[in-house]
């Protein structure tokens, strides 16, 4: 069984603090005031319910959302780069996008319909070869399964290499060998020092490969190792309260 190693690399990667974060969406708050921070290098899990404002809260990492508090990222050097990995990928299935053409759009600044560039094509082949889709590159997106689409969105968030990683239920759509390749990565990932801030709703693959565990349902009402997060009390704390209850007058 795959276990979670202690950080023996020097991190790439940012500490970040979140201290007080608020969100309010029309008459509904999201956040309430949430504070933890995410060591350099680590997996950091978040979970929580629907609703509970995971994604909303990442959303605000990546600049996407306004909000009230600080949010402070500390980086080890000059570089400062940010990978994404999103919870799913909505396209019209009818394109005649191929595999090869979505890594093109995503990943260079040259129009994908010139093809990939030489300059960014040996890091595609790269990225899509840890995946296991370098086979399939040719087909079209909506001919592939979710868990081959779900294995490139994965490939495109390993160009360029990321010191910061946000990974949105990376493992929703994979099937068994995606989940091996998943796993694989996260540990290349952690020994490469990035930091990984990782929402994901299947307990026993954070019980096993996350450094730490914040719990979120609005605001955070855990935040610890996965040994002394995900009791059952705290599970059950956690998974029973409607995280969107409070509404500003």
């Amino acid at each position: 069984m795959t276990v979670a190693q202690p950080l023996l690399n020097r991190a790439c990667g940012p500490d970040i603090a979140f201290a007080e974060v608020d969100l309010t969406l029309g008459r509904t708050r999201i956040l309430d005031k949430v504070s933890f921070n995410v060591a350099a290098g680590s997996v950091h899990a978040l979970v929580g319910p629907n609703g509970g404002g995971k994604s909303s809260l990442i959303k605000t990492l990546l600049g996407q959302m306004p909000h009230h508090g600080q949010l402070t990222l500390t980086w080890p050097g000059e570089e400062q780069i940010i990978g994404y990995v999103p919870q799913a990928l909505e396209f019209d299935r009818g394109l005649p996008m191929t595999v090869d053409d979505f890594m093109a759009a995503m990943c260079q600044r040259r129009p994908a319909f010139l093809g990939l560039s030489r300059k960014v094509a040996p890091a595609i082949d790269a990225a899509l070869q840890r995946v296991g889709m370098l086979d399939k590159r040719k087909r079209r997106m909506g001919a592939l399964s979710g868990g081959e689409r779900q294995r490139v969105l994965l490939a495109q968030g390993l160009i360029p290499a990321p010191q910061l990683l946000v990974l949105d239920e990376p493992m929703s759509a994979l099937d068994e060998a995606g989940i091996q390749v998943f796993e694989r990565l996260l540990h290349e990932w952690r020994a490469a020092g990035t930091t990984v801030l990782w929402i994901e709703h299947d307990l026993e693959a954070v019980a096993r490969l996350a450094d730490r565990v914040t719990g979120l349902s609005r605001r955070v009402l855990f935040d610890a190792p996965p040994k002394q997060a995900l009791t059952p009390d705290r599970l059950l704390s956690l998974f029973s309260i409607h995280p969107r209850s409070e509404s500003i007058a």
